[in-house]
């Protein structure tokens, strides 16, 4: 291919002879071609020897067109004739050198025809002129300078190509700075993120620190354990507290079959405070009966029986009580038993009931971790020193209760199959699966700890007191006490020394009759001939008097002396006493 480019400098034409490193058209310069120096003549001496691509003749020197004179004289195109054909110089043998390069010497009918050079050059041996050399440049550049005439300026700076970079070439520092722009930008963001994790961990900490605190003091303001609330300027919130807690409560008597007597306890399940606690009630508890008479609760369980007692307790202690189990010592005995023993710390020795001889071995002994099976635990239950309270033998009653407590499985299931085991006739008002399920709650409690023995104080005519009760009724039972009325009536207290079992009867029924308040002090060890009223009080000498005369004793028969706690008068009926 051979692309021609002008440049429009006085003619001068250039080819494309390639491309740079870079991508770039590079050109040179085209040879000029001489000017013949003949004209053409088709016609001519030639003759059929004609040879169209002769190189004869002599040949001009080319001028030079190196620089941009444009002085010089432009080359001059050559003449055609009428058939077409171009008009050049002709040799000595008048042969047309298309090129204007024909060689010197003649050209005779002998004459060999020159050779054909297919660049322009002749084959002959002749000397053949240089051409000035063309240096390739760009197209628009300033061309090339003669060489004897090209001076050097201080001031100018050689270029070449490869200094000169172009805009879409890849730079590295581009992508560089692109890479620092994402990783700034990615630290930023990531920043951010942190600081909004850091503030959202806070605030949900401080929303759940505040449930926390709102909680506590609900529940402290709910079970009445707020400072302010169970100080002695609050009560009514304290008691309005205690009230509002749920509690489970079962009444249980323990009758010693072999010794006779009772022992009472209230086991309480707080399911509101997860709190389990045994309240022991003593005997000489003054209770209402339905005929507005006092009793005792020893004398209310002999007499009344389960519900009649359960009624009274109720409103003694203005609780609720949901059941009554009535224990016999044998069953008991087969209840530690089923259990697998017991541990106490007991705190007496307990001779063995059956021993014959003086210095037996006791069957429990005194001192921390002892283990009792069923005869040992309702020896140590049943026991009462001599000289003792009731209370003494009623707080050992409550350890065993407790022991086997904790004890009892805590599934409700397995310790309904403990009570069925058992094959006692149970109190209409509790079937043996709600006790299982009751003993299972407070054998819950006693394993874990959560779980009390506690002795319900009364006074010595058996009432209960604001300030030695309110612990227990209050707190722990949720009620409030209501001892029966004191100044309704005069309180008797009657036991029989008649030998006559029913004529204690006989003069409880005369007593209520004459408006008296009836006290059951028991039956005496030994027969009196002579019956005896006694008043401790002079206030009460009056009273004393009337309940002789009520009873047909004598008037002489009126005494001063010690009567029962409980009691206003009391009343020891002898042989005398004629219902």
């Amino acid at each position: 291919m051979n692309d021609r480019y002008d440049a429009g400098y006085g003619g001068d034409q250039y080819e494309l002879v390639g491309y740079d490193e870079y991508g770039r058209p590079v050109y040179r310069q085209v040879p000029a071609q001489p000017a013949p120096q003949q004209t053409y003549d088709a016609y001519g001496q030639q003759g059929y020897g004609y040879d169209p691509y002769a190189t004869g003749g002599h040949q001009q020197p080319a001028p030079s067109y190196g620089g941009y004179d444009t002085g010089q004289q432009a080359p001059v195109p050559p003449s055609y004739d009428s058939q077409g054909r171009p008009q050049g110089s002709r040799g000595s043998g008048g042969a047309y050198d298309p090129y204007g390069s024909g060689a010197s010497g003649g050209s005779g009918p002998g004459a060999p025809p020159p050779s054909y050079d297919p660049y322009g050059r002749a084959a002959t041996s002749g000397q053949q002129p240089r051409v000035a050399e063309q240096t390739a440049y760009i197209p628009q550049q300033a061309g090339p300078a003669e060489e004897g005439s090209r001076q050097h300026d201080p001031d100018e700076r050689d270029y070449h190509t490869e200094q000169f970079a172009f805009v879409e070439e890849p730079d590295g520092d581009s992508e560089d700075v692109i890479d620092w722009l994402k990783f700034t930008e990615n630290r930023t963001e990531r920043r951010e993120e942190a600081r909004r994790r850091a503030r959202s961990r806070v605030i949900a900490l401080a929303v759940v620190l505040a449930l926390v605190a709102a909680g506590g003091v609900g529940y402290l303001w709910y079970a009445g354990k707020l400072p302010g609330l169970s100080s002695s300027g609050s009560k009514t919130g304290t008691a309005t507290a205690a009230g509002a807690q749920k509690r489970d409560v079962i009444v249980v008597h323990l009758h010693d079959t072999a010794k006779g007597g009772t022992s009472t306890a209230l086991l309480v399940d707080n399911t509101t405070t997860k709190q389990g606690t045994t309240v022991l009630l003593p005997n000489s508890l003054a209770l209402s009966g339905d005929d507005g008479t006092t009793t005792t609760l020893a004398k209310s369980v002999a007499d009344d029986g389960t519900s009649g007692t359960r009624d009274q307790l109720d409103t003694v202690l203005g609780t609720n009580i949901q059941g009554t189990w009535r224990l016999d010592t044998p069953y008991l005995q087969n209840l530690v038993d089923l259990v697998g023993n017991i541990d106490l710390d007991t705190n007496t020795d307990v001779p063995d009931p059956g021993a014959k001889k003086k210095g037996t071995a006791p069957v429990v002994h005194k001192g921390r971790g002892q283990t009792l099976s069923g005869k040992t635990a309702i020896a140590y239950a049943t026991y009462r020193a001599p000289g003792e309270s009731q209370n003494a033998q009623l707080e050992r009653f409550g350890q065993v209760m407790q022991g086997v407590l904790r004890k009892i499985s805590s599934d409700p299931q397995a310790a309904t199959v403990t009570v069925q085991t058992l094959a006692q006739i149970l109190d209409p008002s509790l079937t043996d699966k709600d006790l299982g399920t009751f003993l299972a709650k407070l054998a819950d409690l006693a394993k874990g700890g959560d779980y009390k023995t506690a002795l319900l104080p009364v006074q010595a005519d058996g009432t209960l007191s604001a300030q030695t009760s309110g612990s227990v009724v209050k707190d722990i039972l949720g009620g409030t006490a209501k001892s029966p009325d004191q100044g309704s009536a005069v309180r008797v207290s009657v036991q029989n020394a008649t030998g006559v079992k029913d004529d204690a009867e006989k003069a409880r029924v005369v007593l209520l009759n004459g408006g008296f308040t009836f006290l059951e002090a028991g039956t005496a060890s030994a027969v009196q001939s002579a019956s005896k009223v006694v008043y401790s009080d002079a206030a009460d000498k009056q009273n004393a008097t009337e309940v002789a005369k009520t009873l047909g004793l004598p008037t002489g028969s009126v005494t001063k002396g010690t009567v029962a706690a409980n009691a206003d008068v009391s009343v020891v009926l002898g042989q005398d006493y004629k219902p």
